[in-house]
């Protein structure tokens, strides 16, 4: 994010929703506190402006996917234990990544933007492993690939819930069969010779990216991008509107209640 360009920028990551912030920048540290956040995270090389523009980019982001789900802002940040990093590094043309041996989201400085809600599940999908296979003795799993694997489930009704949403995901409604997403999913593997879009992790995270985008509710591309007119989408890797649908019903199914406990708990 050049200096130069921070009002061009401003403009290429459309946004349309709530003023949350009241025309007030905002901070890292408001980022840390507001979505409770383990730590935080700048590159070296991050300029004092592009700092503030991506204060304000990501905060408006995190904030409009807690609106989205329905959840305390709270939320996102995993009890304390997901951290946030911007422009440390990475790779050339990495838009974002989590990285599941520190819990870090990482936002890259000029190519992070509308991957935050794919990683975000990425860093759910890890943490939720504990809560929804206690015993399963494996630091690095994500739950998509436990349920899918069959490990057996806590049960709780939150965590039936979760399970739903794996199903209406990557089962036909009857349970019994892969869904046709999952079927395309491994097609474009094969096309491509390597297993990326079928892995469970990464069908859920464009599921939920999906979702995410379709909501009319807001838009904003600093949050997610992709989901429908790329070229990935044009390929069959994300669901189809009326799977979406389904998720959406799951989805939300999940974590609206889990939003009504946690404001309960407040």
């Amino acid at each position: 994010m050049a200096t130069s360009k921070g009002r061009g920028l401003q403009r290429e990551f459309y946004r349309r929703g709530p003023d949350y912030r009241h025309g007030e920048p905002s901070s890292f540290a408001e980022i840390k506190g507001q979505f409770g956040l383990g730590g935080i995270q700048i590159g070296a090389w991050v300029t004092k402006a592009e700092k503030a523009l991506a204060a304000d980019l990501i905060f408006d982001a995190m904030a409009d996917l807690a609106f989205l789900l329905n959840v305390p802002p709270a939320l996102l940040g995993l009890r304390g234990e997901l951290d946030l990093a911007f422009g440390t590094g990475g790779q050339p043309g990495v838009q974002a990544h989590y990285a599941p041996g520190s819990r870090t989201l990482a936002l890259a400085k000029n190519a992070g933007a509308g991957a935050l809600a794919h990683e975000w599940w990425h860093a759910f999908d890890h943490y939720i492993s504990d809560h929804l296979f206690p015993d399963h003795g494996q630091r690095m799993a994500m739950a998509s690939s436990l349920w899918l694997a069959a490990v057996p489930v806590q049960p709780h009704p939150l965590n039936r819930r979760l399970e739903a949403l794996f199903a209406a995901v990557m089962l036909t409604p009857d349970g019994e069969q892969q869904h046709d997403y999952v079927r395309r999913s491994v097609a474009l593997d094969k096309r491509l010779g390597r297993r990326y879009f079928s892995q469970p992790t990464e069908m859920m995270a464009r599921a939920f990216e999906s979702v995410i985008q379709a909501d009319g509710r807001i838009k904003n591309r600093y949050l997610v991008s992709g989901t429908q007119q790329s070229e990935a989408a044009q390929a069959g890797a994300y669901p189809d509107e009326t799977h979406l649908l389904t998720i959406r019903s799951a989805l939300l199914g999940y974590f609206e209640p889990l939003g009504t406990a946690l404001h309960k708990a407040l």
